[in-house]
């Protein structure tokens, strides 16, 4: 089969995440035609996480691209790049407090982020309900997308944007997620000002980190009056089911975190005490470095899907860098194969150098002053 010029193609984006639809945007504004695929049931049927910030130096970069910047720019919180260095006795070591017009990496909930990038789309781009089983068909194309329902979809392009367990990822490599040693548990506070005071004093406007190289904490404000904070340790895989517990045995498991942190200060224990709700157990795994891939002429992936890495402050970010790459090598080739070697001569070596640079960096999270502003976990 002859590649087709993009315009022609039916280009096919596994995953609704800020990577897929950056792509399916920028493609729109350039007039070409992309349905994206998700597994959700629609827009509302998950909570979509934490604050994110965007970096003008990437993530800014692909909304500039995509025409949403001043949009980007009306709903996130600049005040949000404030952050806070703390001992396990909740003294502040270091504190950066934003410059009134700093705008370098401004906080957005995801959210938000993903209903700007949603309500920009041409209606009807986003096929919900649409779990991607596997990618079939000739390497040459055309591929036979295979759902979770028993449907199939004939593309001439997929572009794998479903994240770190992606369903795209075989198609063009047999790497998968390691675990990393470091899990998080989620918590959640709401309507801290009236409800948590405390915690929401602490926390601040932004971010608020302590470690004692063994465990950590990392809280972090949102929007809504909303704060999420991330219980970091060293423990082995599944180390709550091991223990007997789930993570909704919500009382079970404060008393073990209470058991690590029982040298940590009364104020900082509020973090493991006070929250609403049971805590969500993240893992964080990561992809082999490098990784890469044989090129393939009607599959391609972006983001977590092709260089799943440490929560370190760049996952999103480079996920949409990803995508707005991508979508204007398409708009600007002759042939989609013409495009992907374009679009991955950058993107390789570019996630490449992150990877090395923070390979094995979760070890971090428990020692100094991680970057998470746009890096949660996936499962």
């Amino acid at each position: 089969m002859t590649s087709p010029n993009p315009t022609h193609a039916r280009i096919s984006i596994i995953g609704a995440g800020p990577g897929g639809l950056t792509c399916a945007r920028i493609l729109q504004r350039h007039g070409i035609a992309v349905t994206v695929y998700d597994r959700d049931t629609g827009p509302d049927a998950r909570d979509q996480g934490g604050t994110l910030d965007l970096h003008a130096d990437n993530g800014q970069i692909a909304l500039r691209e995509a025409g949403l910047l001043d949009e980007f720019f009306r709903l996130s919180r600049p005040e949000g790049q404030e952050m806070r260095r703390m001992d396990p006795t909740g003294v502040i070591t270091s504190h950066h407090v934003p410059e009134p017009d700093e705008l370098f990496k401004p906080e957005i909930d995801r959210g938000l982020l993903r209903d700007l990038l949603l309500n920009s789309l041409q209606p009807g781009t986003v096929r919900w309900g649409h779990g991607l089983d596997r990618v079939g068909g000739p390497a040459q194309g055309p591929r036979l997308l295979h759902f979770t329902d028993g449907t199939t979809a004939e593309t001439d392009l997929v572009v794998g944007a479903d994240g770190a367990f992606s369903r795209v990822r075989p198609a063009v490599s047999p790497a998968v997620p390691g675990y990393s040693g470091i899990s998080f548990l989620e918590a959640w506070f709401s309507d801290v000002e009236a409800r948590h005071p405390d915690i929401a004093e602490l926390v601040g406007q932004g971010g608020a980190h302590a470690a004692d190289g063994e465990r950590g904490m990392f809280a972090q404000r949102n929007g809504d009056d909303h704060v999420r904070v991330y219980l970091i340790q060293r423990v082995p895989a599944g180390w709550i089911t091991a223990s007997g517990l789930t993570p909704k045995d919500t009382d079970a498991v404060r008393a073990r975190l209470l058991e690590r942190y029982a040298h940590w200060a009364p104020r900082m224990k509020q973090l493991i005490t006070d929250n609403d709700g049971p805590y969500v157990d993240r893992p964080i795994f990561a992809l082999p470095v490098p990784h890469t891939w044989q090129h393939d002429p009607t599959v391609t992936l972006l983001g977590d899907a092709a260089h799943l890495m440490p929560p370190l402050g760049v996952g999103v970010n480079l996920a949409m860098l990803d995508a707005s790459d991508l979508a204007l090598a398409l708009a600007n080739a002759a042939t989609v194969d013409d495009a992907l070697h374009d679009y991955e001569k950058t993107m390789l070596p570019r996630s490449e150098e992150h990877a090395r640079a923070l390979e094995g960096g979760a070890e971090h999270l428990l020692a100094g002053l991680p970057d998470l502003g746009d890096d949660e976990p996936r499962h």
